[in-house]
């Protein structure tokens, strides 16, 4: 399979209009337009009986102590972990692109509704779930997409992976308010093939990308 998008190349820069924050000079990130990037794919194996996006970041500090704070920077060493920022299940294999802002246009606070989701589809959670849980007017459930939002004081640029996974099975193995991880555990040995196209992002007015 091959998977690609018109909002922006393999390996380069995403708009400021598919993330969560885009940069402002005084604040240092202001909230964006958040909408769902334009993806599109072919060559999906015939006998597929659905397919799976996810969308994580594998850029995010391990540690949250520097994350954001004024007179300090995330160093480049320090190791990093996951964060998913969509998960879409149950996509019929015949569907051959995603438009943008079809699954996701604006932030909303408390986060948008699921998991059930247009075309017979269901989005999981996103991790803006667990990283605005303290956060009283923010924290809620955050099914679905939701862009970029690296640290502003971030020594790295992040990379925003998005894979599709063609499936033997029409419907994901999970239920309820389910995330990345599970599902990845679900769709072992279900996978046909599956395509990746990364971009990149950073708040960092430093960094070139």
């Amino acid at each position: 399979m091959r998977l690609s998008s018109r909002s922006f190349n393999d390996d380069k820069k995403i708009p400021a209009e598919f993330a969560f924050c885009a940069p402002d000079p005084k604040s240092h990130a202001t909230l964006s337009k958040n909408v769902n990037p334009h993806l599109q794919w072919r060559d999906v194996p015939v006998n597929a009986k659905s397919l799976t996006l996810i969308c994580h970041d594998p850029d995010v500090p391990s540690k949250p102590d520097d994350v954001n704070k004024e007179g300090r920077t995330i160093s480049a060493q320090l190791p990093r972990v996951n964060f998913f920022h969509w998960v879409l299940v149950d996509l019929p294999a015949t569907t051959l692109q995603i438009r943008p802002g079809e699954f996701a246009s604006g932030v909303k606070p408390r986060g948008k509704p699921g998991p059930e989701s247009l075309h017979g589809t269901r989005q999981g959670l996103n991790d803006y779930t667990a990283w605005f849980a303290s956060d009283k007017e923010m924290a809620g459930n955050y099914f679905g997409y939701d862009g970029p939002c690296p640290p502003w004081n971030d020594t790295i640029p992040h990379h925003y992976i998005f894979t599709l996974y063609a499936l033997d099975i029409a419907r994901c193995p999970v239920a309820g308010a389910f995330k990345g991880p599970e599902v990845l555990a679900a769709i072992k040995g279900h996978i046909l093939a599956q395509a990746a196209l990364t971009g990149v992002y950073t708040l960092n007015p430093n960094l070139k990308v």
